[in-house]
């Protein structure tokens, strides 16, 4: 039986990425040396959404972004069945000495994280990396990785789920917690 409540509504997940544009407002002023990187695939969506946001506060700023794919750095590359088919990746800049933001949908256990930096440095070396996150699941880190901006924070165990929809691939913009039996 599978249990499932939904934990942000469209209007709720609008209102949190305003609070975290605002939020790097404050940490990155004009974005002149910041570069803002999603990671792929989900947190490509994110990520459009905060730049788009950032661009209707301050028109007049030019901010760097990109998508990063960290298909080939996965620590799973090897033990999966099927093989993982690498995205096309929108990353066209160096991220040398400058500051970055990843983003992306989830934290759960940091790896993810830790492939899209591996993947990074690929492309420069930043002065900074800083984590921007829609949801945080807490109780699941398996590696020592945390953000610097968290939109909601959620208490999940491991048979709970976190799935973010987004407009443009399901439809509708929510936060689902599900829960199989």
């Amino acid at each position: 039986m599978i249990e499932e409540r939904q934990i942000l509504n469209k209007e709720s997940i609008q209102i949190i990425i305003e609070r975290l544009c605002h939020q790097l407002i404050e940490n990155h002023n004009n974005f002149e040396n910041t570069v803002l990187v999603g990671i792929q695939p989900r947190g490509r969506y994110l990520s459009n959404r905060i730049l788009s946001q950032l661009n209707m506060i301050n028109p007049l700023n030019i901010i760097e972004s990109g998508n990063v794919d960290i298909s080939f750095y996965r620590d799973d590359l090897m033990r999966r069945e099927n093989p993982i088919l690498p995205e096309e990746m929108d990353m066209n800049l160096s991220v040398e000495g400058k500051r970055v933001v990843l983003i992306d949908d989830v934290l759960y256990t940091g790896r993810s994280v830790r492939s899209a930096i591996d993947a990074l440095m690929t492309f420069g070396r930043p002065t900074s990396v800083e984590l921007l996150i829609l949801i945080d699941r807490r109780f699941s880190r398996h590696l020592p990785i945390q953000s610097d901006y968290v939109g909601r924070t959620v208490n999940a165990i491991d048979s709970e789920k976190v799935i973010v929809e987004w407009k443009e691939v399901a439809g509708k913009d929510r936060v689902l917690m599900r829960k199989e039996e």
